[in-house]
């Protein structure tokens, strides 16, 4: 398989014009200030610039890639600056989702096997003291008590009953994996928005510093 069939899950790609009459050299000193961050270091050739960065501040507008390749071609229209820049941050939130869902299916199927394993004596053991938790009625506070208020009721068998069924339905769905979901929608939702938004600013970032107008304001 083709990696490049994958790889845009954590590679971000891209292209931008370069300015009527504006040379590699000039475009490479006008994008030259993004590469002095803390933690960033590059090398650069006659069409080439080559980063990495590690432990980069969050100031940093490139702070979610941690390296890339950005290269000047020639295009239909004139020269290109196209990149390829790769982000740790992106791959984790695509996998999150995936790992979260993992865990939470392995948890249930544990809970599943510990109580399809379960003794006979632990199974009634554990139905005791949840019957003796519902029938087991809390004293009445002495400030209730003295304001006149009724004295707390034992809960009637049809009360009980109905307990029992809600139980014996939680038993059988076992553990609930509705975190496990709820965090991997989160992590899905932040790779989403940070694929598309840091597409966008990133391309927005290189225009605006090869344009004359844009870096003289």
């Amino acid at each position: 398989m083709n990696a490049r069939f994958i790889d845009w899950i954590w590679n971000v790609r891209g292209s931008v014009s370069l300015a009527p009459g504006q040379s590699a050299r000039q475009a490479f000193d006008r994008l030259d200030p993004l590469f002095h961050e803390y933690g960033t270091t590059y090398t650069r050739s006659d069409d080439t610039l080559v980063f990495e960065k590690k432990d980069q501040p969050a100031q940093d507008k490139m702070s979610v890639f941690d390296r890339g390749v950005l290269t000047i071609e020639d295009g239909a229209q004139g020269p290109v600056l196209t990149y390829r820049l790769t982000s740790r941050i992106l791959l984790f939130c695509f996998l999150a989702p995936l790992l979260f869902l993992a865990f939470g299916q392995l948890s249930v199927a544990v809970a599943n096997w510990e109580e399809a394993h379960m003794t006979p004596a632990e199974k009634a053991r554990i139905e005791k003291k949840e019957a003796a938790k519902k029938d087991k009625v809390l004293p009445q506070h002495p400030i209730d008590k003295f304001l006149g208020a009724p004295a707390p009721e034992a809960p009637k068998k049809d009360e009980k009953k109905k307990d029992g069924e809600k139980d014996e339905k939680k038993k059988g769905k076992g553990l609930s994996p509705t975190p496990a979901y709820v965090f991997a929608g989160i992590f899905a939702f932040l790779y989403l928005v940070g694929r598309v938004l840091e597409d966008r600013l990133v391309h927005r970032l290189f225009r605006k510093r090869l344009n004359h107008d844009a870096l003289a304001s």
